[in-house]
């Protein structure tokens, strides 16, 4: 089977996001590295694009080059991975939307609601791919746990808990730091921090797994770091379509922690518990019985999960391997377009606009939440 032709803007030379999507686009076997305005440096850009493989005429200076020039060729990118800071997000994804390509944008869709429905609106129009790189939903275990909650494993679901803390930002001495300082910048990150780049990660999952929005939140910001504007530590509570109770715990400060992204499920009949840094284990209790462990790979998993993975049990599946789930489905939905044919079912498993819009508009009623002392703030 021919490789679909993959393009990506952002993401240079030490972006900390850059290689997994470099890896995850490449791992199936699926798309060829194609097009690139990786920096915002044009000359550094086009140099590392041509040290990863780029020929030199499709090595771009900046995006509204590599969107001219792709547009005018009979073998432009079939898909077009948005990797640059928050604020430009908006710019880029219409842009490419508009000229009939195909979009993947890393989190946060936008910086604004507006923004945000208008990229979903663009998408809903013109029929293109608009997906967000919500990657930890590529995981597995986690499409086991959706498998699970649908067919009613766990019966009515009550409590959904989600966590995403660690102490990578609590270092007061980085305060000029350019990889930490625009995490906490309103211009460049928008409204909220910690929030926004890793709260949101743990919220998609709770909506994801659960098949449920949020529809109501109660948020506590909190900087805890002297002189930052927006918030390195936050808990939200909330409630979701159906009833279920949440609470989210995001933090930058968290010394200790890790990567600390944890999501709990607790249903009347059972309850699931999965923690990003051991990816390969899902611990089920149901009712009144004894706390059993599903590992990644073995015999009887989900249709989902045994589609996301991918090598045998016992061996560790990492962040890169669960965000190549994500360009998998991709790809499958873009060659089934192409060829005029219905994408198998399990390949509409990537996060589209739709979520993208949801977690900015959770964003900005949890920052609204905060600002008046954690007041219910009513998402519908």
């Amino acid at each position: 089977m021919q490789k679909l032709s993959w393009g990506l803007v952002g993401g240079g030379e030490g972006s900390q996001i850059g290689s997994a999507h470099r890896i995850a686009a490449g791992l199936d076997n699926t798309f060829t590295f194609a097009a690139g305005a990786l920096d915002a440096d044009p000359a550094r850009g086009k140099a590392y694009a041509e040290r990863l493989g780029i020929s030199a005429d499709r090595a771009y200076g900046d995006w509204r080059e590599m969107l001219e020039k792709e547009t005018a060729r009979p073998d432009r990118v079939d898909l077009v991975t948005i990797a640059t800071p928050n604020a430009t997000h908006f710019e880029i994804c219409r842009a490419f939307l508009n000229a009939g390509f195909h979009v993947l944008c890393e989190k946060p869709m936008t910086v604004t609601v507006a923004e945000a429905e208008e990229l979903a609106g663009l998408a809903r129009r013109t029929g293109q791919i608009c997906a967000v790189n919500y990657g930890y939903s590529g995981y597995a275990l986690v499409r086991q746990m959706r498998a699970m909650v649908a067919r009613g494993d766990l019966g009515a679901l009550r409590l959904v808990v989600a966590e995403f803390a660690h102490g990578f930002q609590a270092d007061a001495r980085d305060q000029d730091n350019p990889r930490v300082r625009w995490r906490f910048d309103p211009a460049q990150a928008g409204v909220s921090a910690v929030f926004a780049d890793c709260g949101i990660h743990a919220q998609h999952l709770a909506c994801y797994v659960n098949g449920q929005n949020i529809a109501s939140l109660s948020a506590d910001f909190a900087s805890c770091v002297t002189g930052r504007v927006l918030e390195d530590d936050a808990m939200v509570n909330f409630r979701m379509t159906d009833g279920v109770v949440g609470r989210l715990w995001t933090s930058g400060v968290a010394i200790g922690r890790m990567h600390g992204l944890t999501l709990q499920v607790f249903g009347e009949q059972g309850g699931l518990r999965w923690a990003q840094e051991q990816p390969n284990q899902l611990y089920w209790t149901p009712l009144n019985s004894q706390t059993q462990v599903i590992e990644r790979g073995a015999a009887g998993l989900s249709p989902e999960a045994q589609r996301a993975s991918h090598v045998t049990i016992g061996h560790p599946e990492g962040m890169p391997l669960a965000f190549a789930n994500i360009y998998k489905d991709l790809a499958d939905v873009i060659r089934a377009r192409q060829a005029g044919k219905a994408a198998d079912p399990l390949a509409e498993s990537y996060p589209t606009a739709e979520d993208g819009l949801h977690s900015i508009r959770i964003i900005h009623a949890a920052a609204q939440s905060a600002q008046a002392r954690g007041a219910w703030v009513d998402l519908s």
